[in-house]
């Protein structure tokens, strides 16, 4: 018999886990709502006690077990912020866990899950994605008798994650037209569906996936659950080769729509959100309001809520979202640049070939002593866009053009 979750039992999902979750605010947004001529609201998961929504189905799940699976203890397997509401629910209701964590989980998602825990959490760092985590932490489930706590594929937690649904009901004025929720592996876009189908059926829920790990679109466009071979693993909070099962069906039933967002995009919504709006997010965080842009036309004049579903963020990702922000605006570039080995060569390239707003932000060179050119790794950031085939240009004419590596990944991934 196929699951659906009963408005009942989410109801009841919300009595239970009062005494940890917090209400959280449902919060316009003045600068998306101008931006998109719609009334953007946001609804703040960011600032639940473990600064994501996984507290809900985590501790709704966890707070039914029995005596005797609490006395056998728990595992669980998450990129972080499942681990997070895990950690925190096992040292609320004094039960002991194994987390598996995947070994390129950002330090401060393991710092916060061992916080939460205290005593009560032991954390494994296996494999280098969430389905190796999984795998591992399965493994070691069944060996050792102990409850396992999925993270997304089981009813109580998606009964937990679909108090969301519930409390955006409440808190808001005037009827949601369309709901932005990011998926990694559809446990809260399940809950959403049930709170909505029942009570707001008109309102329209749209998934919203990375460009580079699109599991649950992928599975949608072959009508069975697939397992992606490869993913992009910077969005963290999103990344999964393979949805659940019971995810992925009730997602295919009722889901308005399902987008996918490039990674660069992400970033440059993080940085916006934190420039302009003083918000700290993190990637899986960000994914609902960067997909707005593809749905501009569709949801003005409209009602819109983004689910900001965490903001566990490690601040040395910095550097590299602020990277991946202007790569995708087109605003920083790669070359091989061929300096000719003469003094003030490359003072003639500072003040020549560099545009008035043009700035260097990455220089490696050789000097090779017996060659006429020597080669250097030169990035360049630009003000437009536009002002790139005029940089090339005169790079060319002048003699320091060697090659662009932008578009030649396997080249750029080894130099940059």
């Amino acid at each position: 018999m196929e699951y659906f979750p009963k408005v009942e039992d989410i109801q009841q999902a919300a009595l239970t886990i009062r005494q940890v979750s917090e209400v959280t605010p449902l919060t316009p947004s003045i600068r998306l709502s101008k931006q998109f001529g719609a009334n953007v609201f946001l609804k703040r998961e960011d600032l639940q006690r473990v600064r994501s929504y996984k507290i809900r189905g985590a501790f709704n799940k966890i707070n039914s077990l029995s005596q005797e699976e609490r006395r056998h203890g728990v595992v669980c397997a998450s990129a972080g912020n499942h681990a997070q509401g895990v950690a925190f629910a096992c040292r609320h209701l004094k039960i002991e866990a194994t987390i598996y964590m995947p070994s390129v989980t950002p330090r401060q998602k393991v710092e916060q899950t061992q916080m939460f825990g205290e005593e009560w959490v032991r954390i494994v760092l296996e494999g280098d994605t969430f389905d190796d985590s999984y795998n591992a932490a399965m493994k070691y489930c069944t060996a050792e008798n102990k409850t396992f706590i999925h993270p997304f594929d089981d009813p109580k937690v998606i009964e937990g994650q679909g108090t969301v649904g519930l409390e955006l009901l409440e808190q808001a004025t005037n009827p949601i037209d369309y709901i932005f929720v990011a998926i990694g592996g559809g446990g809260l876009a399940s809950g959403l569906s049930a709170v909505f189908k029942n009570r707001s059926p008109k309102t329209k829920i749209i998934g919203v996936e990375p460009l580079g790990a699109p599991s649950m679109k992928t599975s949608m466009e072959n009508n069975r659950n697939t397992e992606l071979e490869h993913i992009d693993k910077f969005i963290d909070g999103a990344a999964v080769k393979k949805v659940g099962d019971l995810t992925f069906a009730i997602c295919r039933e009722h889901l308005c729509d399902i987008v996918t967002v490039h990674e660069g995009k992400v970033c440059q919504t993080i940085l916006d959100l934190y420039n302009r709006d003083a918000i700290v997010v993190e990637p899986a965080g960000a994914l609902s309001i960067a997909a707005l842009d593809a749905f501009a036309d569709q949801i003005k004049g409209k009602n819109v809520v983004c689910i900001v579903s965490g903001s566990n963020n490690d601040i040395t990702r910095t550097a590299e979202i602020k990277e991946r922000a202007l790569l995708y605006g087109k605003l920083k570039h790669y070359f091989i640049v061929r300096f000719p080995q003469r003094p003030g060569a490359l003072k003639q390239f500072v003040a020549e070939i560099l545009g008035p707003t043009d700035d260097i932000t990455h220089f490696e060179y050789s000097k090779k002593s017996s060659k006429e050119n020597a080669p250097a790794v030169v990035g360049i950031e630009l003000k437009n866009p536009e002002d790139l085939q005029p940089l090339m240009e005169r790079m060319k004419a002048n003699n320091f053009f060697g090659e662009y590596i932008n578009d030649k990944p396997d080249l750029f991934q080894y130099l940059v």
